[in-house]
């Protein structure tokens, strides 16, 4: 077994200015001109949070098409049958895909525009 104590004694070693080093990085970028990242607002998180769960929505209502499909084709009598299930199928995925891109679209085109600030007058 590996002896824990020497990689605790190297990490309390360690100088204090390895352990500010990422910290004066990101000071150096918002000096650069990137702003204070720490204050992003609320609302693009909450944003990206919607875009996520909407995305996950979709994956399981395509999740469940597929099962259903997979039913359908699993109670068939004949070719004719599986092949108007695979057509429907396909349609149908087809559809919710293009509906589903213009919504994401959508949502994160509101997400990722620029907030113009209210008059105050």
């Amino acid at each position: 077994m590996a002896d824990k104590s020497g990689a605790q004694e190297t990490e309390a070693k360690k100088p204090i200015s390895s352990m500010t080093e990422p910290l004066d990085t990101l000071k150096q970028l918002q000096e650069a001109g990137f702003g204070n990242m720490m204050g992003m607002s609320t609302a693009w998180i909450e944003s990206l949070s919607d875009l996520s769960a909407e995305m996950v929505s979709f994956v399981a209502e395509r999740i469940k098409e597929d099962v259903k499909t997979q039913h359908e084709i699993l109670h068939c009598k004949n070719v004719g049958d599986i092949q108007r299930i695979q057509a429907q199928f396909i349609q149908k995925a087809m559809d919710q895909y293009q509906a589903e891109t213009g919504k994401l679209v959508e949502m994160s085109t509101k997400a990722f525009a620029p907030k113009v600030p209210k008059d105050k007058s």
